[in-house]
């Protein structure tokens, strides 16, 4: 069915200005530059915990957050940039407001991502990342000596080290002492963009303000401030919750005040119907050839969801005369081609610039830096996040010049009314409209908070409790996990996530102990086992015989067996007594059961680490040769050689390869049933196949995909057809993987990544995990 387009006009927007008369003293150096949100954030960090910045996008939501700092100048700071590619960029924002303040402030700032610690010296404090992080936090002048001595740190992070660092993930030399610094040293933490967090990663930062509160922190003065202009609706309850225990919370919006600035032009905006690949991408060639070479001098974008998409669109372009005129922009652009990309007409971008990219321009224009723009849009957020990136006139001149924008929605969008916009109400009647169309809602798994969050944060808890251990505030940890248990909305009480956490950690412990120690300074199997507690080798020792023998499992749960006949036969009091083939096999186990929940304890739901490539023929890069590249979307797209380390791209595929997954099991399918199917679990010999037309076609072998462990959920295709199609039509991957036993070789449906996997149990699809625990806990 063919659908008609929508068009409005959003008028413009302001935001309120302070005049400088006004201005609190420690504000004076911001002179006229001052905005009212920016001075109202300032002065509502004096007197609450957390405040919230609701400003929108592109108003100084950074130097909002960077004014709390004067509030405690001698003390450390975190802000935690939400992707790596803004570290830098924020550490330099940060540089500049710390040298504007005329002395105010004289904090060492410094970027820190898994590169950047790479790059600084191994002579000074030691080589693991974690000991490097830590001495930084420690004393700076350890790690760059040119700081000097006495100096507060500005630490500019991402979300990822803060959450391995505060969830005690990383080596286990460095993972308390890390740890406690970034739970304890730091008086001022700013989060930005954290709309982007889903529920999963919510939970790292959630669990953070609930440690703040319970352990007295934010009676000690320290502050929490979080930027975002889309906040996500599920976060307002737990703010109400904290409210309820008396943590000091305010919001900023910023457009109130008697005072003004314009902030955004007029934008013109056309709705349409996102068609078919080819058709959509010939659409929008047309569009930006048309828009060109009606006004030459103008700066445009397109801003699509998909790398590929926009790959696939500078054939478009070029076969329209259009070669040069567009620079790319997306996850995998290196520096120096994000720098070009952006003095071009036109820029061909991905979500990546949906955050902390400005589209400044050299010389700066005096109208906006973007006069018009294409998108398409899954959700309400990123709808007005990138409507908001057109037409931004915040200090410019000339501000009264409209903007054009087109948008492309699913067909879905129609289905359910777009078409009905009162198209005269401007921006009040399209949000409105918005709201309403369920398509448009954000797939926030807010399950996940009443499933395993609560496990998640057993990890930091259980450490907390044992460094914690006959102490004061060993008392606070239960109390901790009863305000967690209100946030997420769990069932089941303290004990039981202890329990399972202490066999996780007992786990992690036998995976790398020998079964027979080498001397008497190493520990063996048996005496690290003798050293678990009591309910964590029996929950250990049940979750194995479930897996591996479950009659055996009966047995313990029957009070037939007790764990002290297994405790004899594990530790023994001789070498006739003890069963090391029994360890052995208890050791696998662990290897196999901590790689099944890796999902849960992991930020970003990965399925492979990133591929080092190069471009020669510029098929994915404009001006570098070389990128790191996600292997799935390399596949999918890209015809490629390698030689050794080297992965050369060949060709773009005129057709998208589909992807499949090759699995040889050890056993028969009834085994495979019993023990496989529907569970989170970790594979082994699992192998990746592209083929086109149900054609398996060749593929280059990549140390990347040799992955030793794949955690996922297989899942029977036919009894979940409709299920599954359902999720792929919302975008949720899922792919088909063929098993081979001794009797049966079948193909199924393979769900990886805690977001998929999520989503395909509330869907119904019921999943346990390898130890027999559900995995959805309504």
């Amino acid at each position: 069915m063919a659908y008609d387009s929508v068009s409005i006009q959003l008028e413009p927007r302001s935001i309120a200005v302070c005049p400088h008369e006004q201005l609190p003293k420690e504000l004076k150096f911001l002179a006229d530059r001052a905005l009212q949100h920016q001075v109202e954030v300032f002065q509502k960090a004096e007197y609450n915990d957390i405040v919230l910045d609701l400003a929108p996008t592109g108003t100084g939501k950074t130097i909002a957050g960077l004014t709390t700092l004067l509030h405690q100048p001698q003390r450390n700071a975190v802000y935690i940039a939400p992707t790596n590619a803004l570290i830098e960029q924020q550490a330099e924002a940060a540089r500049q407001f710390v040298g504007l303040t005329n002395g105010q402030l004289d904090h060492y700032v410094q970027p820190v991502s898994a590169k950047e610690i790479r790059k600084w010296s191994n002579d000074r404090v030691g080589v693991r990342s974690g000991e490097k992080l830590y001495n930084l936090i420690r004393n700076p002048a350890s790690i760059f000596p040119e700081v000097g001595a006495n100096r507060p740190l500005l630490l500019v992070t991402n979300p990822d080290i803060f959450y391995y660092a505060t969830f005690f993930q990383y080596n286990r030399l460095d993972q308390g002492n890390l740890a406690y610094s970034l739970l304890t040293q730091f008086g001022t933490i700013i989060f930005d963009e954290f709309h982007l967090y889903d529920a999963k990663q919510l939970v790292g930062l959630l669990f953070y303000l609930v440690y703040l509160h319970e352990f007295g922190f934010f009676k000690r003065g320290v502050k929490v401030i979080l930027l975002t202009a889309t906040p996500e609706p599920a976060c307002e309850q737990v703010f109400k919750i904290l409210e309820s225990q008396d943590v000091r919370t305010a919001k900023v919006e910023g457009e109130a005040g008697e005072h003004h600035r314009p902030s955004q032009a007029a934008v013109n905006l056309e709705i349409r119907p996102q068609r078919s690949r080819d058709e959509f991408l010939v659409e929008i060639a047309d569009q930006v050839a048309q828009q060109f070479q009606a006004h030459p001098d103008q700066n445009g974008a397109v801003i699509l969801d998909s790398k590929d998409q926009i790959n696939r669109l500078t054939d478009y372009l070029d076969a329209r005369g259009l070669a040069g005129q567009y620079g790319r922009i997306t996850g995998s652009t290196p520096l120096i081609d994000r720098q070009w990309a952006s003095q071009q007409k036109i820029i061909l971008a991905t979500s990546t610039v949906d955050v902390g990219f400005n589209f400044e321009r050299n010389p700066a224009p005096s109208r906006q830096n973007l006069d018009w723009l294409i998108f398409s849009a899954r959700d309400r957020a990123a709808f007005w996040q990138r409507v908001g990136r057109v037409g931004r006139v915040l200090g410019k001149t000339q501000t009264d010049i409209p903007s054009k924008a087109i948008a492309y929605l699913r067909e879905k969008a129609w289905e359910q009314g777009i078409d009905s916009l009162e198209i005269t109400g401007g921006r009040t009647a399209l949000q409105e409209k918005l709201e309403r169309l369920k398509c448009m809602e954000r797939p926030f798994l807010q399950i996940y908070w009443q499933s395993e969050a609560l496990l998640e944060t057993a990890r930091p808890l259980v450490m907390l409790e044992e460094a914690l251990k006959s102490l004061s505030q060993e008392s606070l940890i239960p109390k901790l996990f009863g305000t967690l248990k209100a946030i997420f909305g769990g069932k089941s009480e303290w004990k039981y996530y202890r329990d399972r956490m202490q066999a996780l950690l007992l786990a992690e412990k036998l995976q790398q102990t020998p079964i027979i120690a080498k001397d008497e300074k190493q520990w063996d199997f048996a005496k690290v086992w003798s050293k678990g507690s009591y309910p964590a080798r029996r929950y250990f020792l049940l979750a194995f015989l479930k897996a591996k023998h479950p009659d055996d499992a009966e047995d313990l749960q029957a009070k037939r067996t007790k764990l002290d006949d297994w405790d004899a036969v594990i530790i023994g009091d001789n070498d006739i007594e003890r069963r090391d083939d029994i360890a052995e096999e208890m050791k696998a186990f662990s290897q196999e059961w901590l790689n099944s929940y890796a999902p849960i304890f992991q930020f970003r739901s990965g399925l492979f680490e990133n591929v080092h490539i190069r471009d020669s023929k510029n098929l994915l890069l404009d001006i570098s040769d070389e990128t790191e590249l996600d292997p799935i979307h390399l596949l999918r797209n890209y015809e490629f050689a390698q030689c050794k380390d080297v992965i050369e791209l060949i060709n773009r595929t005129q057709y998208p390869y589909e992807l499949s997954f090759h699995l040889n099991y050890e056993g028969t399918e009834n085994e495979f049933k019993g023990l496989k199917l529907n569970r989170l679990i970790a594979l082994q010999n699992c192998t990746v196949r592209r083929s086109q037309q149900e054609v398996i076609v060749p593929t280059p072998l990549l140390t990347a995909l040799q992955k030793e462990w794949l955690a996922g959920v297989i899942t029977p295709t036919m009894a979940n057809q409709g299920i599954i199609f359902y999720l792929r039509s919302q975008g949720v991957e899922s792919f088909p993987i063929e098993v081979r036993g001794y009797d049966f070789s079948k193909s199924y449906t393979f769900f990886t990544g805690i977001n998929a996997i999520m989503t395909a149990a509330m869907n119904g699809i019921k999943i346990r995990l390898l130890d027999e625990e559900d995995f959805w806990i309504t």
